[in-house]
């Protein structure tokens, strides 16, 4: 756990030493389980003596795993980072394509902020469909849209055509602002914007799955759900409202990112605190499993240096408008205000340019940081896992407005900024090119093409987000009953409202030689939900809670 800020200073090092020793040689020698069984001895004997313990639940703010722990990273970055940077041109151009003709706009700056948490995800761990297996469900955070169709035309599956129609479906030859099934049946499976649908039918998706696993309904297939969610969007009611579920029915086939750049849609998330420290809190208090990707590799060498912990508090010092200014700076700033408050820090620092302090990235930007944060959710097992990861806002929108409290809004860029990005990426494009901003895509024959195919062909297929075949569930029709002071103002009372009636998993299920589904059959059994149905119901739709096991389980 880690102190809070205004804890007083160490008035006894050589005890504290010797307890750090303790606990030390507890961990060599029986593990984890006992040492955190004798701390909690330990809270207990203090709440018992003197009442409520006033200490955090959280975990110092720096990475969750390890150096020392990480694993190498599978693909060629070098590779992966020019098709990255095809996508991030992809994306800006499409919206400042459609600003240009048509005044329609779009968001930029978010999916900058989230391009390494997508393309690590989409290069190696989002499995597609197969005759064998249905494939991942993953829920894109709405304003990050314009990446995902920056991915698609490298794919093949988005013309040139349809992006400069972005926000423009009237012809039918447009692309939808945001996720929408219902515009883009193709493309999206899963609607999530408004901000906060996302997380809560992530939730429930995932619920779902596992209750058709556990009645045998459908094989376990080591599925994930996946939701990409933005920090400013947690404050919406309905992005924490289920996590709690998810925690105490222990989803662990549940996986959350949240992209936290510390910016909303109107300015700082939690300007005068730390956004990730709360989300560490909350979720860890609901059952989740936490993972926080804060810095990038280069502060590894930083933080293994600093041997007086000086480097760890000034990081927890810091509150998120700070960081979120020193992006908008330069390194000499960062050097003089970060760095500076303390002559050991600047020490520390001495040996690097005010260029290469400008370089240290932070975890959401770096694919290793990443890649190992996927790779320990999808292992873990037994909770829900949240994965926090911190980013820039506008990252490599330069002046302008990485890391600017404007940049949500930002829907054009000038000349100069555009020749930035192009060069900041390395990007093929001429000078003569930059004013028409053309979308890029590799040959099929390049070495980036012929790696694009092979990483989706490696997790079976193309990961399309979208479901293309579904069965309609056979439901019964309403009929008139007796007059009753329980029967609707509508004189019609409610069939056994199916389960299935508005979830996809379940149209895959066999059927009964009745034409239900398995699945509705099985959950009209219990008397609870019986109950419950009848409790809730309204004159237009009658909704169930169904219990996640079945009596006797």
């Amino acid at each position: 756990m880690t102190q809070n800020n205004s804890a007083t200073l160490d008035n006894d090092p050589q005890e504290t030493r010797e307890w750090l020793d303790s606990l030390e040689s507890v961990l060599t020698v029986e593990g984890r389980p006992r040492a955190h069984y004798l701390i909690d001895q330990l809270l207990d004997f203090d709440v018992a003596r003197h009442g409520d313990f006033h200490g955090r639940v959280t975990t110092p703010y720096i990475n969750t795993i390890a150096p020392d722990r990480q694993l190498p990273y599978p693909g060629d970055l070098e590779t992966e980072r020019k098709l990255n940077a095809m996508i991030r041109w992809n994306a800006m151009a499409m919206v400042l394509r459609a600003g240009k003709h048509s005044g329609v706009g779009g968001h930029i700056a978010t999916y900058a902020s989230a391009a390494v948490l997508y393309d690590v995800g989409f290069d190696h761990f989002f499995r597609g469909r197969s005759d064998s297996f249905d494939g991942d469900m993953v829920y894109i955070q709405g304003h990050s849209s314009p990446g995902i169709y920056g991915r698609a035309y490298l794919e093949g599956r988005i013309s040139a055509a349809q992006l400069d129609n972005f926000r423009r479906e009237a012809d039918g030859q447009g692309i939808s602002s945001y996720p929408h099934p219902r515009l883009m049946p193709d493309f999206w499976q899963f609607p999530t914007v408004s901000m906060g649908l996302g997380p809560i039918t992530a939730a429930y998706q995932a619920r779902f799955m596992r209750y058709l696993e556990l009645r045998g309904l459908k094989q376990h297939q080591g599925r994930k759900v996946w939701a990409f969610l933005g920090d400013g969007e947690m404050d919406q009611p309905e992005s924490l409202a289920a996590i709690s579920l998810a925690g105490r029915e222990k989803l662990d086939n549940l996986i959350f990112v949240v992209n936290c750049n510390l910016q909303r849609l109107d300015g700082p998330v939690r300007g005068n605190a730390k956004v990730i420290q709360e989300f560490e809190s909350l979720y860890r208090a609901a059952g989740w499993n936490v993972i926080k990707v804060i810095w990038g590799s280069g502060w590894d060498a930083l933080l293994e240096k600093d041997r007086s912990g000086l480097l760890r508090q000034r990081m927890m010092e810091c509150v998120d408008g700070d960081y979120q200014n020193y992006k908008s700076q330069n390194g000499a700033y960062v050097r003089e205000h970060f760095f500076g408050k303390y002559p050991q820090l600047l020490e520390l620092v001495a040996d690097l340019s005010d260029e290469q302090i400008w370089k240290l990235s932070r975890g959401g930007h770096d694919p290793l940081k990443v890649y190992n944060a996927y790779a320990a959710a999808v292992r873990h097992s037994g909770r829900p896992t949240v994965i926090l990861a911190k980013t820039v806002k506008g990252f490599g929108m330069g002046e302008a407005g990485e890391g600017q409290n404007i940049n949500h809004q930002l829907k054009k860029m000038g000349a100069e900024a555009v020749k930035a990005f192009r060069d900041r990426f390395e990007l093929p494009v001429s000078d003569e090119q930059l004013a028409e901003m053309p979308y890029l895509k590799p040959t099929a024959d390049s070495t980036e093409g012929r790696y694009f195919a092979a990483c989706r062909s490696r997790l079976g297929a193309m990961c399309r987000l979208a479901t293309t075949t579904a069965h309609r569930c056979r439901s019964r029709p309403w009929k008139p009953s007796p007059p009753s002071s329980r029967t609707p103002a509508t004189g019609r009372s409610p069939p056994p409202w199916p389960s299935c009636a508005s979830s996809a998993p379940c149209s895959r299920t066999r059927r009964s030689a009745s034409g239900w589904c398995r699945s509705c059959l099985t959950s009209r059994a219990p008397s609870a939900w019986k109950a419950c149905s009848a409790r809730s119901a309204s004159t237009r739709r009658w909704a169930s809670s169904i219990p996640h096991r079945m009596p006797g389980n």
